[in-house]
């Protein structure tokens, strides 16, 4: 090469003047696109969908650089390539931000608009502010399919989540069920196990007694708020201190309606405390497990604003921290606190929208049956249908899917898929799919709940090729290649994916193809599981703690290569990752060298494009590139 092209390199690199518009160029070159018709062997991944509202982080930085590195690797093998990005309408973010919005910007709530003007300002607010983690992407050089971007709630997804709702209800594996969810009293909605987050909280450790003298018993609670739905004190079979007292009955101190009587069961530690436990079924999962067991009342005695309701006391509209406090007063006042009141740090609960405690409650929920899913989706990876990397989290797999419990699907907000149930003036119950009519006339009404958003995300892998039609995409690029994402949400996402995509996969006429020796076909074939992002002392990045890096300052600092170079060199399967501003600085520097070291190269003679015959080439360039023949195979896998 002459010395002209080589100076038309800049003379150092600047990764901030060249990376936007190279980033673009490969774009309108149609570079990322992928061809369903194409006759190449096809390679798939579907991009793990960010929240709307998000923005960048290191987690995401890392999901996408080692998803970028395979769909790169993989066309110039010679694969056909899909990297199928898209975003999650993310229901609870969403709608809190938006209320927020609203709050501070015109001083009203959702329900001074009503239901249908506010999911439109939501949608305006999509329409403005969402989306901008994409442009983000675009800035750390993700390689997507951008032709095919899809939303969770646009209306071939909105489609594929109407269809197997029915599919699901039809089957008897959607029910509605009053049971014990983890409830946001701020929010007014039910949230995920996922959406909570434990914190250490100093509280008070209260011990009183029920009923008097040698027939007393005494019990420990940091919640005296929810004696007032007490309904039993259990102990433990074997326990011979309270053998005696096994089947008494108290009366109550502040309610004449409700008794407590004292119930023998195993699962309490009579190791802990004074081995008595007063039982709350209604406002405690581990209570209300004990109160099916022995068949107990379940009084609901605190509501969904997290006030005291329904007990007939004075203490009825107070809060969950007053009644705390004046409850604890009318029991020392009673001469049944019988030991000093002491300082106790526990993990409570806290909503992560929100951030106050959260409150459990029975409640009427929408509930996916999972027996028969779990299942499937254990045998999956049991039977090596799909491969867990590394597979010492495949333990973790197991016992989540081998135990595990039925899921709530419903939330009471107004942002999300509404929930395809119309009720009628008769009690009737119609579940209406995609092609059905809904029906009309006085009294019929929808039911006003939507549904969890991981019930959409579940089907990302193959609603967002086109399912329940039979589409090119589907044809050739399901199932997917290769799932990447972080070990937090193995059950939370990718058990979920399982049990729909195997689900969907046994439906009569189904277009997701047949999987091996008469199993259903899987959503993907490999799951890489990457560990957390955390800073150099190994810490979780927070705000709290002030460590966090944004990806996005490190682009703008040392560039995209830089970024991905630290992330990618770093990354072990299953374990977090520490990273740190000086390992983005050595990332830089080698980028350097190697923009240098092309430069140097075209100033002296180096080839660009196809290369020279082999006969005129130098003894050491034959060296080279045989040793490279040599070496490239050992670590090439197809």
């Amino acid at each position: 090469m002459d010395q002209n092209k080589a100076d038309k390199l800049p003379k150092s690199w600047n990764p901030a003047e060249v990376e936007a518009d190279l980033y673009q160029g490969w774009v309108d070159a149609g570079y990322f696109k992928a061809d369903p018709s194409s006759d190449k062997p096809a390679y798939s991944i579907v991009l793990p969908p960010p929240n709307v509202t998000g923005q960048l982080h290191m987690g995401h930085a890392l999901d996408h650089t080692l998803m970028d590195s395979l769909v790169r690797r993989k066309r110039m093998q010679g694969f056909e390539v899909l990297w199928l990005p898209g975003m999650d309408h993310a229901g609870i973010a969403t709608q809190t931000k938006v209320e927020a919005m609203l709050k501070e910007t015109e001083g009203k709530d959702r329900f001074d608009y009503g239901r249908e003007e506010f999911v439109e300002k939501v949608w305006e607010w999509k329409k403005e502010y969402g989306g901008r983690i994409g442009n983000q992407m675009r800035q750390i050089g993700d390689s997507l399919d951008w032709s095919r971007e899809r939303f969770t709630l646009d209306d071939g997804l909105s489609r594929a989540v109407q269809t197997i709702f029915k599919e699901l209800f039809d089957q008897g594996l959607i029910y509605r069920a009053k049971r014990m969810v983890n409830w946001s009293p701020v929010l007014q909605t039910a949230i995920s196990d996922i959406e909570v987050k434990y914190e250490d909280v100093e509280g008070e450790l209260v011990s009183f007694r029920y009923g008097d003298g040698d027939d007393s018993i005494v019990v420990a609670t940091t919640r005296v708020e929810t004696m007032l739905g007490d309904v039993a004190i259990a102990v433990h079979p074997e326990d011979e201190r309270y053998t005696h007292l096994v089947g008494k009955v108290f009366d109550h101190p502040f309610r004449e309606d409700l008794k407590i009587q004292v119930i023998a069961d195993d699962y309490v530690d009579r190791e802990f405390g004074t081995g008595a436990v007063k039982i709350t079924p209604a406002h405690d999962p581990n209570d209300f497990a004990m109160g099916q067991r022995h068949n107990l009342d379940m009084p609901e005695v605190i509501d969904g604003t997290g006030h005291i309701f329904n007990t007939g006391t004075r203490f009825d509209g107070m809060d969950r921290a007053e009644a705390r406090t004046a409850l604890t007063e009318a029991l020392r006042e009673q001469g049944r606190i019988v030991k000093e009141i002491r300082p106790y740090v526990h993990s409570v609960g806290h909503s992560e929208r929100s951030g106050e405690p959260i409150e459990p409650l029975l409640s009427e929920q929408w509930w996916v049956k999972v027996d028969e899913l779990a299942k499937m989706s254990g045998d999956a990876i049991r039977s090596g249908d799909t491969v867990i990397h590394p597979a010492s989290q495949e333990p973790r797999w197991f016992d989540w899917v081998d135990d595990m419990h039925d899921w709530c699907i419903s939330r009471q907000l107004w942002w999300g898929h509404r929930i395809p149930i119309w009720y009628g003036p008769e009690g009737e119950i119609v579940c209406v799919g995609p092609d059905d009519e809904a029906p009309t006339g006085e009294g019929w009404y929808q039911d006003p709940d939507v549904l969890d958003t991981w019930f959409s995300s579940a089907l990302w892998p193959f609603s967002t090729m086109g399912w329940p039609d039979a589409t090119e995409e589907l044809a050739k690029f399901y199932p997917t290649s290769v799932l990447v994402t972080g070990y937090d949400i193995l059950f939370f996402w990718v058990a979920r994916m399982m049990m729909f995509s195997t689900f969907a996969a046994k439906l009569p006429g189904s277009p997701l193809g047949e999987g091996t020796d008469g199993r259903p076909q899987i959503p993907f074939k490999d799951v890489f599981l990457h560990g957390l992002v955390r800073d150099e002392q190994g810490r979780k990045m927070s705000k709290s703690l002030g460590n966090g890096i944004d990806p996005l300052d490190w682009v703008r600092d040392f560039g995209a290569d830089a970024l991905r170079f630290t992330l990618a060199r770093g990354a072990n399967p299953g374990s977090d990752l520490p990273v740190g501003n000086d390992a983005a600085q050595s990332s830089r520097n080698f980028a350097t060298k190697l923009f240098n070291a092309t430069r140097f190269a075209l100033m002296n003679g180096a080839e660009v494009g196809e290369l020279p015959a082999r006969e005129t080439l130098t003894d050491t360039d034959r060296w080279i590139l045989d040793r490279l023949e040599q070496v490239a195979p050992r670590w090439t896998r197809t």
